[in-house]
């Protein structure tokens, strides 16, 4: 195993040989494919999910170093994960969580506390449990929401709470050096959190989709991970926030 995280223009044959990445949420979707494309460039993985039967699946099809079963909402589970994990570690990154929808005027008080500090209470108690078993250079990987930056009727909270991961993670990111910290804010992703989210209204999103965008597809869950593998491999990243939405910003 390596001692520390190589540069990227260094590396030959699997960018991730040898290291450490734990999947906050990589028992589907996004987290997932992460996985999968981490143990391809040679990485070892950790996934953590909430269904334990879902998760002990995942962790068989992607041949996971270790699993463990939690939500990771739950400060003091989170907090034991991370303490019982052997070793140290090189790249964290964190897919639990869901977007939150609706006028801002319907909104109430407990559900706004939620929105808007529910990922950045995540993202610091992940960071603070994380940082001191991860090795110089690693990455923590957030996820934001390129789809709700514009603001439009409707989506009012879900706009608010994507404009603050960007700071959020630039900020955390001079904390922390030389740990490096990104956030990747996809658009519409093919995953079962958005068919649970559209229900009946999914198929249309995908025709609407593949016919407006200019990459004339719609993103799936493995082109997430191609970039999260690449925020991990290139050291020179950090602080910054990524989007991949097949230029949705651009049509609608």
């Amino acid at each position: 195993m390596t001692g520390t995280t190589h540069s990227a223009s260094a590396r030959h044959g699997p960018e991730l040989l040898g290291q450490i990445v734990v999947l906050i949420g990589g028992s589907s979707g996004i987290g997932f494919e992460t996985a999968r494309r981490a143990r391809a460039e040679g990485a070892e993985v950790v996934l953590t999910g909430r269904n334990p039967d879902r998760l002990t699946q995942a962790a068989s099809a992607v041949g996971a170093r270790q699993t463990a079963a939690f939500d990771a909402t739950d400060v003091a589970a989170l907090k034991r994960f991370f303490q019982e994990l052997p070793g140290s570690i090189d790249h964290v990154m964190v897919t639990a969580g869901g977007p939150h929808y609706g006028p801002l005027l319907e909104v109430d008080s407990p559900h706004l506390r939620d929105a808007l500090g529910g990922h950045v209470e995540l993202g610091l108690e992940v960071t603070r449990n994380a940082v001191g078993k991860m090795r110089p250079g690693g990455t923590l990987i957030f996820m934001g929401d390129a789809g709700s930056r514009r603001v439009a009727p409707g989506i009012g909270i879900a706009s608010a709470v994507s404009a603050v991961m960007p700071l959020f993670v630039a900020a955390l990111a001079l904390e922390i050096a030389p740990v490096r910290v990104n956030a990747i804010a996809p658009g519409f992703v093919d995953t079962p959190l958005s068919a649970a989210v559209l229900e009946d209204r999914l198929e249309g999103r995908r025709a609407e989709l593949a016919e407006r965008l200019p990459i004339g597809r719609v993103v799936t869950p493995a082109d997430v991970a191609a970039l999260a593998v690449h925020l991990m491999a290139n050291t020179a990243l950090t602080g910054a926030t990524y989007d991949i939405d097949g230029g949705q910003q651009l049509v609608f």
